[in-house]
Formats: C-alpha cells, sequence, structure tokens
C-alpha cells in the first residue's frame, strides 16, 4: 500500500505540475457595466477549474472602445480577450483581426443561440465573437410617478408624448427629472440614441450616395427637440451621463422616463441595486412620423485578437463566459432577474419568464429590430443605431461631441450638425465614398 499510495501521489503531483507549466495569464478588457462587473466576480470559478488567471481592465465604455480600437488596429498584442460589440466584430473579423471563434465544441450548442444575435457578430458565415448579452432599446417609466401625476403610457408613445409626460413629472427642487436621457459624448453613447431620434423623426445618417445628411430637417428637428427637452426636463450635468449614470439616477427614483437598454431592466428589478423594483413600467421605444428604427439591436460580445498568443486558454474562457452554465450561475448567484438576457433560448424559461416581468418584452424588441432596415426610407448601409463601415467610430463620436456641445449651451443645434455635416463629407470624401 505504500508504494501505491506513494505512486498515486507522485502521478497527483506530475499532473498537477503540468497543469501549472502550462497555465496562462490572460488579459481581458471589458466595460464597467454591471453584467461585466458580475462576470469578474464570478470568474474565479473559471480561474480554479482551469489552473489559469485573468488580468482585469475594466474600463469606462468610451475609454474602452478607444483602447480596444487602438491596440487592434496597430496589432499592439496588449489583450488575450476584448469585450467588443456588433458594429466592430464583423469589420474586424473580415479584416482579420479576430479569431473565429466557430470551434467552441458541441456542448457550447450554437443552436442555442438567437440566430440574429449570431449573425450580428458574424461576417461571411462565420463567427467571430460570442454574445454575453444582447438588447434592444425601449421606455422605462416610473409607475409611481406616473399615478400620481394621472398620466398613462401608450404601448408606443411618440418623442413628442414623452415631452409632454416630461414636463409634469418634472419638480427640479426635489431633484426629480422627467426625462433622463444619454448626453455623456459618444457613438455608442449619446449617438446610439440619438440616431434612434433621428430615424423616427424621418432622417437618415446618409443618403444612397453615401452623402451625408446631418443638416437635413429631421435631424435639425430631433437634436433641436433632445436638446430643449433634456434643458427643460432632465437633470443637471447630463453631458457626463451615458448608461451606468442614468441607470443609477432611474434606479434611485429620480427619474420619470428613461429610454435606453432592455438590459438594464433586471438591474432594475434586483433589490440589491434599485429602489423602484415594483415602480417600473415598460414601453416600446418613442416613435415620431415614423416608428421604423426606434429600437436598436446591441450585443456585447467577447472576442479574441489574432494577435493573442494564448488563444486556447482564451477560448476556454470565453466559452465559459457565455454557456448555459453561466447564465444558471448568475441566476444562482445573484437571483434569477440578473441572468445575461437576450442570449441563449434557454435563459427565457417558464420560471425566469415569471420571474421577470420584463423578459417578454425585451426579447421581443431582441428578435424584431431589424438592422438591415434600420430607417423609413432605403439607405445603402445596416445598423439601426449605428453604421457598420469602419469610418463610423470617428465620424459617429465627432457629431456626438458636437451635439453635447449643442446641449451644454456652447453652440446652437445648427452650428453642432454643421460642424458634424462638414467633418463627416471630409471623412467619407478621404475614405473614397464621395467620389
Amino acid at each position: 500500500m505504500g508504494i501505491l499510495k506513494t505512486c498515486v501521489l507522485s502521478f497527483g503531483a506530475m499532473v498537477l505540475g503540468s497543469q501549472l507549466a502550462h497555465a496562462e495569464t490572460l488579459t481581458i478588457a471589458t466595460v464597467n457595466n454591471d453584467d461585466m462587473i458580475v462576470m469578474q466576480k464570478l470568474s474565479s470559478e473559471w480561474e480554479k477549474s482551469s489552473g489559469n488567471t485573468l488580468n482585469w481592465v475594466v474600463l469606462e465604455e468610451n475609454v474602452l472602445r478607444q483602447r480596444v480600437t487602438t491596440d487592434i488596429a496597430t496589432k499592439g498584442g496588449q489583450f488575450d480577450i476584448v469585450t467588443i460589440g456588433a458594429l466592430e466584430t464583423p469589420i474586424w473579423g473580415k479584416s482579420g483581426w479576430l479569431n473565429q471563434l466557430d470551434d467552441l465544441g458541441d456542448d457550447y450548442d450554437y443552436a442555442d443561440l438567437f440566430p440574429s444575435v449570431k449573425n450580428g457578430l458574424s461576417a461571411d458565415g462565420k463567427l467571430y465573437a460570442v454574445p454575453f448579452y444582447a438588447e434592444s432599446s425601449f421606455t422605462m417609466y416610473n409607475t409611481e410617478l406616473f399615478e400620481k401625476a394621472g398620466l398613462t403610457m401608450p404601448e408606443q408613445p411618440t418623442w413628442t408624448q414623452i415631452a409632454e409626460f416630461a414636463e409634469k413629472l418634472t419638480d427640479k427642487s426635489k431633484e426629480q427629472y422627467g426625462i433622463c436621457l444619454r448626453g455623456k459624448p459618444g457613438w455608442g453613447e449619446n449617438m446610439a440614441l440619438i440616431t434612434l431620434m433621428a430615424n423616427v423623426w424621418g432622417g437618415t445618417w446618409f443618403d444612397n450616395n453615401w452623402q451625408p445628411q446631418l443638416t437635413s430637417e429631421p435631424w435639425k428637428k430631433a437634436v433641436n427637440f433632445y436638446v430643449d427637452t433634456m434643458n427643460k426636463y432632465g437633470p443637471p450635468g447630463a453631458t457626463a451621463n451615458g448608461f451606468n449614470e442614468n441607470q443609477a439616477l432611474f434606479a434611485a427614483g429620480h427619474c420619470g422616463i428613461w429610454v435606453d437598454a432592455t438590459s438594464a431592466a433586471g438591474r432594475l428589478y434586483n433589490k440589491d441595486t434599485s429602489k423602484v423594483v415594483d415602480k417600473v413600467g415598460y414601453a416600446k421605444g418613442p416613435g415620431e412620423v415614423t416608428d421604423v428604427g426606434n429600437g436598436w439591436f446591441w450585443a456585447w460580445a467577447l472576442a479574441i485578437p489574432s494577435t493573442s498568443t494564448k488563444a486556447e486558454a482564451a477560448k476556454s474562457f470565453v466559452k465559459w463566459a457565455t454557456s448555459k452554465d453561466y447564465v444558471q450561475l448568475v441566476a444562482k448567484s445573484n437571483g434569477i432577474v440578473t441572468s445575461p438576457p437576450g442570449t441563449r433560448k434557454s435563459t427565457y424559461t417558464e420560471e425566469y419568464l415569471k420571474a421577470a416581468p420584463f423578459a417578454e418584452m425585451t426579447q421581443k424588441a431582441i428578435l424584431t429590430a431589424d438592422p438591415s432596415k434600420p430607417t423609413r426610407d432605403p439607405v445603402p448601409y445596416t445598423g439601426i443605431s449605428f453604421v457598420i463601415i469602419p469610418e463610423y467610430q470617428g465620424i459617429g463620436t465627432t457629431t456626438g461631441q458636437a451635439i453635447a456641445g449643442a446641449l451644454a449651451g456652447q453652440s446652437s443645434v445648427d452650428e453642432a450638425l454643421q460642424s458634424a455635416q462638414d467633418n463627416a463629407i471630409e471623412a467619407m470624401t478621404q475614405a473614397g465614398y464621395i467620389k
């Protein structure tokens, strides 16, 4: 028995030594949204089972996008895993900047992914990122404040109605704001929302000849409405408020209406993070002259840059973090309403639908958002709240900065849009879209 025991211990030491010899430290860049903070906390489970460790770089959304884009484009190799979305993934995948992720094994159950989400993270039929959570956008409102004001939210509101409600809900002496909307500049921050507003006023980013349309009447009407409504009924310092800041305001009871991502709903129903758990109503994203393009499609996803020298270990993590088992782990540790939404059919169990009153509406919003028909009038691009071309990140960010300047009173809306139009024309001409 002594010899056998010695042999077993020696073999165990060899196996452990082998695992340690091949253990990797992976650097992962992600956004500081709640769901990703949960992923960071739970990742110790994967570290224990794999023997690998994670070096987390958690950044504000705009900073994340800038750093990851720079690293990917210059082949810097700083990151082994990056959190990116439905704009960058197909472009970077087609450029050869990302590893394919079609080979995570049968147990990953690719058929369980919603087809629209999988397609949004693919190029030429190849998957280049796996979805962590997906979202559309809709209207959230404080039912208690609505009831006190004698207001009824329609299933499909218009922005004009939203402004009328916001006026009646605003009491700045109590830090009660009728509406909270994104004001922080960035193509994925204020422009995600403002593009939807331009869409429903009948606007487009470009015409069929790729000529920018930022000084068109629909854009002027939409942005003037946005600036006017936010200045009258929104919180102070709105140009500093993105998704996370507005979520905090709404969850604390300071906002009557919030139009933003469907993914916020789970956090608002979490008693640990929200004071309005039983006071949240939902409606479709506002329309105006049309409802086409009133709700975005987005997926936050995990990808592996082609520069990573630790791709196999990285694949192990992205598989774990986007699996059915991970969704169940979140439900068990943080409550079922906080399950990462919008990516897998199996998430939408009877138990989840019963626990999360918002689930059916968010699922429908995600599945009906059509990036191939983003606007009322025909356009040469896809993408509802953004344009899926490489140049859009720069154009969208510059436009967002100009409009934030108008919101802060540093320029008029017309001046902001003319500046953005001039920049867009220059960028599209340099890129060869405009001859």
